[in-house]
């Protein structure tokens, strides 16, 4: 899952100016950092479904991406 992340997903989401590090899979629920410009997107929810479904194509299996979005520092003052 982490390969895939970084190999098939992470190209594609850093086109947008977006950045996703894969941290974690237990089970189906698989957890993600969110940077960049998806820190602060307003449809995070449509790309986490997005993924989910080239997850589901791809590999054949149905996981639940749990999001965490990582401000830059500078952003928590």
């Amino acid at each position: 899952m982490e390969n895939y992340i970084n190999s098939v997903l992470r190209p594609k989401i850093q086109g947008d100016g977006g950045e996703i590090t894969f941290l974690k899979q237990e089970g189906n629920e698989v957890t993600v950092v969110f940077q960049g410009e998806c820190s602060k997107c307003h449809i995070l929810d449509r790309c986490i479904a997005w993924a989910q479904e080239q997850i589901e194509i791809d590999l054949g299996e149905k996981v639940i991406i749990k999001g965490i979005r990582k401000k830059p520092y500078f952003q928590d003052i």
